[in-house]
C-alpha cells in the first residue's frame, strides 16, 4: 500500500464517482479502477460497491475512509515537520548551562528571543559545570552549553563563541574584617579558609581560585567543599570560610554575607557558548545566531 492508493481511494470515496475522481486526479478512469480493486485485494475487503448507476462505500470503506485520511494528513505533517526542522523553526534544542547562568541576564534574554522567534522548537535544559557539559557536547549528548573557561584545553571537537566577562566577587562573612574594606586584593587573602567547589566538580572556578593564589605567593587552605553555590554561600554566612564566585551570584542575598570586588586583573570569568566543532546543524546556528545578537 503506498499513499498514491490512499489518495486515489479518499478521491473516489469522496465523489462517489470514478469519472469524476479521474478527472480530479488527473489520470485515466480505467487504471484508477485497476488500483482500487488492487488496495481491496490487498486490504481483502471490498471498498466500494458499484454498479453503471452509482458508487457507494462499503462498512469497512467507510471505516477505512476515516484511517486513510489520518495517514495522509499525517504524511503531510512529517513533511512539514522535516521542512521545518531543516530551516532551523522545529526539532530539539538540548542546551546545558552552568551553575551561575540563570542568574546572568543574557540567559534569559536569550532563551527568551529563541523562543519568541522558533515556538516549534523544543528546548530541554541541563544544569551542569563546565567540563560535563563538554563531554556530552563532544558525545552529542548536548547541542550547545553555557560554560565557563574550563581547566584544561579545549577537546578539538567542541567550538565555543565568547559571550561575555564577568568579574569574580569575593564572597565574605558580613561581621568579618575584610567586609569593612572597599578595595580587597587576592594577597589580602593568604591567611583565610576557602569554602571551594569540589575538584571533580569539573568547574573551573576551583583551578581559577588557587592559580590566582599562587599567583599572589601562597597556597589557599580549603576549609570545605560543597557542590551547590548556595551552599557554598551559606558556609560563608555560617563563618566557615571566604569563597570566591561569578559576579552573577551576587543576585543571592543572603544574611551574613556581603560580596565584595577584587581588584586583580587576572579576577574575571567568561561565558562562553560551546557547540560541537562540525556546527550541529540549523537549529544550533539559529541559536548561536541569537546568543550574540542578544549580546551586541
Amino acid at each position: 500500500m503506498e499513499l498514491r492508493h490512499l489518495r486515489y481511494f479518499v478521491a473516489v470515496a469522496e465523489e462517489l464517482s470514478f469519472t469524476r475522481a479521474a478527472e480530479r486526479l488527473h489520470i485515466g478512469q480505467p487504471p484508477l479502477s485497476q488500483q482500487i480493486q488492487a488496495l481491496e485485494h490487498e486490504i481483502g475487503a471490498r471498498l466500494f460497491e458499484r454498479n453503471r448507476r452509482r458508487v457507494l462505500l462499503t462498512e469497512a470503506g467507510r471505516l477505512f475512509l476515516a484511517d486513510a485520511r489520518r495517514m495522509l494528513a499525517l504524511s503531510e505533517q512529517a513533511k512539514e515537520t522535516a521542512r521545518r526542522a531543516h530551516l532551523g523553526e522545529a526539532g530539539e534544542l538540548r542546551v546545558g548551562f552552568t551553575f551561575s547562568t540563570p542568574f546572568t541576564p543574557l540567559f534569559a534574554k536569550v532563551v527568551r528571543r529563541y523562543r519568541q522567534q522558533y515556538p516549534g522548537v523544543l528546548l530541554t535544559f541541563q544544569e551542569m559545570a563546565t567540563l560535563p557539559q563538554l563531554a556530552k557536547i563532544e558525545a552529542r549528548e548536548l547541542d550547545v552549553g553555557f560554560v565557563r573557561p574550563a581547566s584544561m584545553p579545549l577537546p578539538s571537537t567542541v567550538a565555543v563563541t565568547m559571550l561575555r566577562r564577568d568579574p569574580l566577587r569575593l564572597v565574605l562573612p558580613a561581621d568579618g574584617p575584610l567586609a569593612r574594606k572597599k578595595s580587597i586584593a587576592v594577597n589580602d587573602l593568604a591567611d583565610q579558609a576557602f569554602v571551594v567547589f569540589p575538584k571533580e566538580a569539573g568547574t573551573g572556578i576551583y583551578h581559577q581560585i588557587l592559580d590566582m593564589c599562587r599567583a599572589a605567593g601562597f597556597s589557599p587552605t580549603i576549609a570545605m567543599e560543597a557542590g551547590e553555590p548556595s551552599t557554598i554561600i551559606g558556609l560563608v554566612a555560617a563563618g566557615c570560610g571566604i569563597s570566591v564566585l561569578p559576579s552573577s551570584f551576587e543576585g543571592i542575598h543572603m544574611e551574613g554575607v556581603v560580596y565584595r570586588p577584587l581588584v586583580d586583573a587576572a579576577a574575571t570569568t567568561s561565558m562562553l557558548l560551546a557547540r560541537h566543532a562540525d556546527g550541529g546543524g540549523p537549529l544550533v546556528d539559529a541559536f548561536v545566531a541569537i546568543a550574540q545578537a542578544a549580546v551586541e
